[in-house]
C-alpha cells in the first residue's frame, strides 16, 4: 500500500464506486477511475497506476457482466469470441504500456475524454435507448469484423490506456452487430472482463499492481457495477448522460491544470 492519506483513500474508494456504476450503465468507468488514480497517486509510476486500475476494474466489470447475463438477451458465445480476441489485444497493449510516463498519459486521456464528451453531446440519444437499434441481419462478415476489429483493436487500446473502453465497445457493438444499447452494454461487459484479464495478467507479471489498494477499491467498484447494471436494466441510462458529462469535463480541467499549470 503506498503512503497516502485517509482522505485520499476515501476519495479513491468513492471514485471506484461511481466508476463501477457508470461503467455498468453506459460504459467508460475508466474515464473516472484512471484519472482519479493518477491524481491520487502522483508518487507512483504510470505503469503501477494502470495495473492497479485493471485489478480494480475487473472485479466491478465481472459483477456487472454476471448481472446482465442473468437478465438480458446476450449472445454469450459471440461475446466470448470477441472477448478472446480482446484478451490477446489487451495483453499486447499492456506490454507496450510499461514504458509510458504520466506526462505522456495525461494528454492522451484528455483527448479521449474530450472526444467522448463531444460524441455524447452531439448524440443526445446515446445511451438512452431512444430510436431503437438497426435490425438488419447480422452476417458472418460482421461477426468476424466484431472479433478482429472490435475485439482485437479495442482490446489493444484497453491494455495500452484503458479509459473509455466500455463506451467504445458499446458504440462499436451497436454499429457492427446491430445490437440495442442495453444488449450492447451487456455484451461489452463480457468482452471487458476479458480485456481486463489480459491486461491484468501482463501487469501482474511485470509486478506493477498495488494489490492492497486494489483489493480495497475493488469492493466498492463491485458494488457500483452490480448496482449500475440493475439500474440500467430497470430504467435505462438517460439520467446518466448529464452526470457523465459533468465528470468528464471536470476531469479534463483537473488533468489540464496538473499538466500545464
Amino acid at each position: 500500500m503506498p503512503d497516502i492519506s485517509l482522505t485520499t483513500l476515501l476519495l479513491l474508494c468513492a471514485a471506484a464506486l461511481v466508476a463501477g456504476w457508470i461503467d455498468a450503465v453506459v460504459g467508460g468507468g475508466g474515464l473516472l477511475l484512471l484519472p482519479a488514480l493518477l491524481l491520487g497517486l502522483p508518487q507512483v509510476t504510470a505503469a503501477h497506476v494502470l495495473g492497479t486500475n485493471k485489478a480494480v476494474a475487473i472485479v466491478g466489470t465481472t459483477g456487472a457482466a454476471v448481472t446482465y447475463v442473468r437478465r438480458a438477451p446476450v449472445q454469450v458465445r459471440t461475446a466470448v469470441r470477441i472477448g478472446l480476441a480482446a484478451l490477446a489485444g489487451s495483453m499486447a497493449g499492456a506490454f507496450f504500456a510499461a514504458g509510458i510516463s504520466s506526462d505522456v498519459l495525461r494528454p492522451v486521456i484528455m483527448v479521449v475524454l474530450v472526444g467522448v464528451a463531444a460524441f455524447v453531446m452531439l448524440r443526445p440519444s446515446f445511451g438512452t435507448g431512444a430510436g431503437g437499434a438497426d435490425r438488419a441481419p447480422v452476417t458472418r462478415a460482421r461477426v468476424v469484423t466484431a472479433v478482429v476489429v472490435v475485439g482485437g483493436g479495442i482490446g489493444f487500446y484497453d491494455g495500452l490506456f484503458g479509459p473509455g473502453t466500455g463506451t467504445f465497445l458499446v458504440l462499436a457493438l451497436t454499429a457492427v452487430l446491430h445490437l440495442d444499447l442495453v444488449t450492447a452494454s451487456a455484451t461489452a461487459k463480457i468482452v471487458n472482463v476479458c480485456t481486463n484479464a489480459g491486461a491484468l495478467a501482463m501487469f501482474a507479471y511485470q509486478g506493477t499492481v498495488l494489490w492492497q489498494l486494489a483489493a480495497l477499491m475493488a469492493v466498492f467498484n463491485l458494488a457500483g457495477g452490480m448496482l449500475g447494471a440493475r439500474m440500467a436494466l430497470r430504467k435505462g441510462a438517460e439520467f446518466v448522460r448529464g452526470v457523465l458529462l459533468v465528470v468528464v469535463f471536470s476531469l479534463v480541467a483537473k488533468l489540464a491544470f496538473d499538466q500545464w499549470a
